[in-house]
């Protein structure tokens, strides 16, 4: 009898460790415009599970305590947030005193419209069109 293998079905969160929960939330959700999914108490310390997520979007980022030994703080985060309207948002980030590049980056076809964002602690995320 053949055996079936499980597979992995979707990528459920995305961890990036951060100092200050309360200021990485805050930017996450007033200047990103992501929003709050979870926040429940974590680990004996006293320390909180935060989780923001985009519109209907399953995918979460946890803005999470450090693990043991990891240091929080730029990060290549790996994550890419689509837009449409690229230079709205990065207009409207630069408004906002978001550190992004400061232009987009327009590479032509078949690369789309892009710039680079970094966040309060450092860490990094990519915004495409």
């Amino acid at each position: 009898m053949p055996r079936t293998k499980t597979r992995p079905n979707k990528v459920a969160t995305v961890i990036v460790p951060v100092a200050d929960q309360p200021r990485m939330t805050a930017f996450y959700c007033d200047a990103l415009g992501f929003q709050p999914r979870v926040d429940l108490p974590f680990g004996p310390a006293g320390e909180r599970w935060v989780e923001v997520g985009l519109g209907d979007e399953t995918t979460t980022v946890a803005l999470a305590p450090p693990g043991p030994g990891m240091a929080t703080g730029n990060h290549a985060t790996g994550i890419s947030l689509q837009v449409d309207d690229i230079d709205a948002y990065h207009a409207q980030l630069r408004e906002a005193g978001v550190d992004v590049d400061a232009e987009v980056m327009r590479a032509g076809d078949p690369v789309p419209p892009m710039f680079w964002l970094r966040d309060p602690e450092g860490n990094v995320l990519l915004v495409v069109q």
